[in-house]
């Protein structure tokens, strides 16, 4: 009973935090011209989203022994940071839909689009710059760092398209990068701005790299076997889209014979047909891959939970605990 009304508590928190990130974000847009920049700077950032990102660098700040109200600019920073992300992918990607509306590049056009991440990404500087006091050029390089991590991460990506030798220690490194340390640095300048101890910085560091982790094996999995409703994608579209996730790389790696031939033919001809996807399930299914992806998140969960009772804010860490079990949550 004790553990569900601390739940319904933080709950609460993060629905309070989330609805205040939605109006400053929606302020920090709504009234800079020229509109056909802001315009679309504005589009991407109210297509919905979970706000995740922002409300680490806030319970970061907290379980270090900070406060929320330091480190609001830069929550914002982290956000905008996200969306520049998801507009250039999907302008590289070619995606025609981004949480079940038109992408920034359809919904206006790829010179606008690229603009638009470009701006999202100044804008971003300039609210980190706000909660920046006697410490930033550190603050600044592990923002920066971060930034650098997602761009080195899609790159690779985009060339493990091309690749058919792909190995898991590379794709783990390239979901560290496009993935993972945009989260590790959201808990990392939380952190940094309230001045913790290099020893709690470390801890949130590796809370996020960690969670990070998890998070895209989950996502991984779950276009697998989630909810298309819940999930917001159709199930098997990483097969489809010959996509080398962990669990495609796992059941290259184990099986053999004629399953790993039809593993190989996906590589071969960049994806598959809507209509093979509870073929290939069946693959994964007969090697245990689904299990071998969930032992991987359970491995990288319990890693990023790893000494958050050691952080001198004992509700921030609780915080943390409880976001990251929310998150991985969506398994069940």
């Amino acid at each position: 009973m004790k553990s569900k009304i601390q739940e319904n508590i933080y709950q609460k928190i993060y629905q309070k935090e989330l609805n205040y990130i939605e109006r400053r974000l929606k302020k920090l847009l709504s009234k800079r011209n020229p509109r056909s920049l802001y315009e679309p700077c504005e589009y991407s950032i109210t297509g919905g989203g979970k706000r995740i990102r922002p409300f680490l660098v806030l319970i970061s700040a907290k379980a270090v022994g900070g406060k929320f109200n330091q480190v609001y600019n830069a929550a914002i920073a982290v956000e905008l940071v996200h969306n520049f992300t998801l507009v250039h992918d999907d302008i590289m990607d070619n995606s025609d839909l981004r949480r079940g509306r038109p992408t920034v590049h359809k919904k206006f056009d790829i010179s606008t689009a690229i603009l638009t991440g470009d701006n999202l990404i100044a804008l971003a500087y300039d609210n980190l710059l706000k909660d920046c006091k006697g410490n930033t050029g550190e603050i600044v390089s592990a923002f920066t760092k971060g930034i650098i991590e997602v761009c080195e991460g899609q790159s690779l990506d985009k060339e493990f398209e091309l690749r058919g030798d792909v190995t898991i220690d590379e794709y783990k490194i390239m979901i560290y990068k496009k993935t993972a340390a945009l989260i590790q640095m959201s808990c990392s300048i939380g952190a940094r701005i309230c001045n913790a101890d290099k020893n709690f910085i470390n801890i949130v560091e590796n809370y996020g790299k960690n969670l990070g982790m998890a998070f895209q094996i989950q996502d991984d999995l779950l276009d697998i076997t989630g909810d298309e409703k819940k999930f917001g994608k159709k199930i098997g579209s990483d097969l489809i889209e010959g996509k080398k996730t962990y669990l495609f790389l796992k059941a290259l790696e184990k099986s053999d014979g004629i399953d790993k031939k039809k593993l190989l033919k996906v590589i071969k001809n960049k994806g598959i047909s809507p209509e093979e996807v509870d073929l290939y399930k069946t693959i994964y299914d007969k090697y245990n891959i689904l299990e071998d992806a969930k032992n991987e998140i359970i491995y990288y969960t319990n890693l990023a939970l790893k000494n958050l009772s050691k952080l001198p804010d004992q509700e921030g860490s609780q915080l943390m605990n409880w976001i990251a079990n929310l998150l991985i949550g969506r398994m069940k």
